[in-house]
């Protein structure tokens, strides 16, 4: 498996944020306009190895990890996402990257939207890469939750993950059908940087939590800043049906790559970099 920290052109940074060490990336032009990459439920940093270099050839780009997710340090109770969006605030604060645009992926969708949703000055537009919010609050995502908690993903992936990049069976145990439509043509970066938060999650289950109960529905129709709906059009865990419900909601944009299931920022990052740059450039 690759090096955690090695995403290109990106330095390995700790913050203190509320109780909470926080673990994040910075890179890209000094005086570029910030963008804030947030990655999904048991993710990491090294979610973003193939996008944040892409979109970092012409602004300055941020990528924390959530708290309980890759090297940041659990919270003693997470009741909902709004406590990890105060601390993404925190470090972007800290960085002098606000406002910014911020993209979310999956989880992170969420809780950008609550960051944009709570100070609207911070946050000068909006990604939702596959973002949870809405099929995330069904029975069938509490019944998936109790899975996670029984089996935990540490557990699952750890005895074999170093060689799931070398082998088109691995490639398809892990990632296929609920992850990626085509798992081999995740780069060997991606694989690694999406089993490298699996691997390091300590507490992937308080967040899932929070994102059963946190129906972002009722508030879309508060949220100030321009939003691009990202999808892709083979996403088997948060369908396509979702995009389009973000995107009516919220009288956005919606971007379909074809071909992709809810690992989209993996499967093909160069069409999402460009929606991304095309969007908040």
């Amino acid at each position: 498996m690759t090096d955690a920290t090695a995403i290109p052109g990106f330095e390995e940074r700790f913050a203190e944020t509320k109780g909470c060490r926080l673990r994040y990336f910075v890179g890209g032009r000094a005086k570029g306009a910030p963008l804030v990459l947030l990655h999904g439920l048991g993710g990491c940093a090294a979610n973003w190895v193939d996008v944040a270099p892409l979109l970092s050839e012409a602004r300055r780009v941020l990528i924390p990890e959530l708290p309980g997710h890759g090297l940041s340090t659990p919270l003693p109770a997470v009741p909902n996402l709004a406590v990890f969006a105060d601390r993404v605030r925190v470090v972007a604060e800290r960085e002098g990257m606000l406002p910014a645009a911020f993209v979310g992926h999956s989880l992170g969708g969420i809780v950008a939207l609550r960051l944009a949703l709570r100070q609207p000055d911070d946050v000068n537009a909006l990604v939702l890469a596959a973002g949870a919010g809405i099929s995330s609050t069904t029975r069938r995502a509490r019944y998936s939750l109790r899975i996670l908690g029984i089996i935990g993903p540490r557990r699952f992936v750890a005895p074999w993950a170093d060689s799931v990049a070398d082998h088109a069976f691995l490639r398809y145990a892990v990632f296929g059908r609920w992850g990626a439509a085509d798992p081999l043509i995740l780069s060997r970066e991606a694989v690694d940087g999406f089993l490298e938060g699996t691997r390091l999650t300590s507490d992937s289950v308080s967040a899932a939590r929070a994102v059963v109960v946190d129906d972002v529905r009722p508030d879309l129709h508060e949220l100030r800043c321009p939003t691009l709906v990202l999808w892709g059009a083979r996403d088997n865990q948060l369908p396509l049906a979702d995009g389009f419900e973000f995107a009516r909601r919220l009288d956005a944009p919606l971007r379909v790559i074809a071909d992709c299931g809810h690992l989209l920022i993996g499967e093909r990052p160069d069409l999402c970099a460009e929606a991304i740059e095309n969007f908040v450039g």
